[in-house]
């Protein structure tokens, strides 16, 4: 059992769609949220098509992993992917999330089967989360990543990790040409990763949400 302090703190809705208690904010959209993933950061990093052998993937907030499935499923070459999660969820929390997806389910048995080590294989995706704040995580990660799925709680309700800070580390770990993608379009955000040196614009965003955000270094 993992510290109360460190557990995802969940309530469930209709659907099977898992709840944040501490920051009063859904895991995924309540729209769809395997397709929300697909037009946001897979589509926002012009993902598959830019996959390549050791092609590597980095992630705030690990939630659920459907953004780490959703990848798996497309990925025809090996790919490499950390993620950064303070509050891991618990194996039966997983798995019912993840029973909302079951054109995945043979991706998330292999999630779930590696997950207590935080390190594992699904697909074509070696797969590592780092379990804590990303604020004290990032700083000392020694990767580089080409592509980032920047998918925190809403800035209005997790801060912490829309802050100038934390964007400049994403930034830091970047490989030259690197992306990122995420569902806001939160002006503080694009300032935030544009002073780190992305070039940010805006594009449709998911299910009448009006804009998210896209950049490259």
């Amino acid at each position: 059992m993992s510290d109360p302090d460190q557990s995802a703190a969940l309530a469930w809705r209709e659907g099977g769609i898992p709840v944040s208690t501490r920051f009063d904010d859904p895991y995924f959209s309540l729209n769809g949220g395997l397709e929300e993933t697909r037009h946001v950061f897979l589509a926002g990093n012009d993902l598959p098509a830019r996959l390549v052998p050791g092609f590597h993937i980095a992630e705030l907030g690990f939630g659920t992993g459907l953004n780490l499935l959703a990848l798996a499923q497309v990925a025809t070459v090996p790919v490499r992917f950390t993620s950064f999660e303070a509050f891991p969820m618990e194996l039966d929390e997983l798995a019912r999330a993840h029973a909302a997806f079951p054109e995945l389910a043979p991706l998330a048995e292999a999630l779930r089967a590696g997950w207590p080590a935080r390190r594992f294989q699904v697909g074509p995706v070696s797969a590592e989360i780092i379990v804590g704040d990303a604020r004290a995580a990032l700083p000392t990660w020694q990767g580089r990543a080409d592509a980032w799925f920047l998918d925190g709680f809403s800035p209005a309700k997790n801060p912490e990790l829309w802050g100038e800070p934390l964007m400049a580390e994403v930034a830091r770990h970047t490989a030259p040409g690197g992306t990122f993608a995420t569902y806001t379009a939160a002006g503080h955000v694009r300032r935030a990763l544009a002073a780190a040196g992305f070039a940010v614009s805006r594009a449709p965003g998911f299910a009448g949400k009006r804009h998210m955000s896209r950049g490259r270094l």
